[in-house]
C-alpha cells in the first residue's frame, strides 16, 4: 500500500527527491513518515508530515536540508533532500501512521511513541563523498 522511490547515487552536496504512494488508504486519515536505517545501526525518523493539516516535522529544521510534502492528486508524499552529506547514506523506509506523526524531539533526534500502521519498502541513497 506504499511505495517508496527515488533513491540513488549522488555526490555530496547535491538533491534527490524521494516519494512515497499510497493506495488503498485515505491519505488524510494518516501521517505519512520517512525514516532511514543503516545496517547494524538504529532507525532513525527523518521527517512527517501529517497529511489532513500538513503539520511537518523535520530533521535538521533550521538547516532545511529535509522538506516534506503532500501531492493529494497523486496520494504521495516526497522528501526532499538537499545538501546531502555521506552521513545521509541509508535505506529510507516511508511510513503510514494513523492520524498523527506521535514523533518526540530531543537532543537532535526524533523518538516515535506511536509504531506505523504500514510501512513501504526501502529505497537506498548513497552519498558520495
Amino acid at each position: 500500500q506504499l511505495q517508496a522511490s527515488g533513491g540513488g547515487l549522488v555526490q555530496a552536496g547535491g538533491s534527490l527527491r524521494l516519494s512515497c504512494a499510497a493506495s488503498g488508504l485515505i491519505l488524510d486519515d494518516y501521517a505519512i513518515a520517512w525514516f532511514r536505517q543503516v545496517s547494524g545501526k538504529e532507525r532513525e525518523g527523518v521527517s512527517c508530515i501529517e497529511i489532513a493539516d500538513g503539520r511537518s516535522m523535520s530533521l535538521e529544521f533550521e538547516e532545511g536540508r529535509f522538506t516534506i510534502s503532500t501531492d493529494k492528486a497523486k496520494n504521495t508524499v516526497h522528501l526532499k533532500m538537499d545538501s546531502l552529506k555521506p552521513e545521509d547514506t541509508a535505506t529510507y523506509y516511508c511510513a503510514a501512521i494513523v492520524d498523527r506523526c506521535g514523533w518526540v524531539y530531543y537532543g537532535g533526534r526524533f523518538y516515535d511513541t506511536k509504531a506505523p500502521n504500514y510501512w513501504g519498502q526501502g529505497t537506498l541513497v548513497t552519498v558520495s563523498s
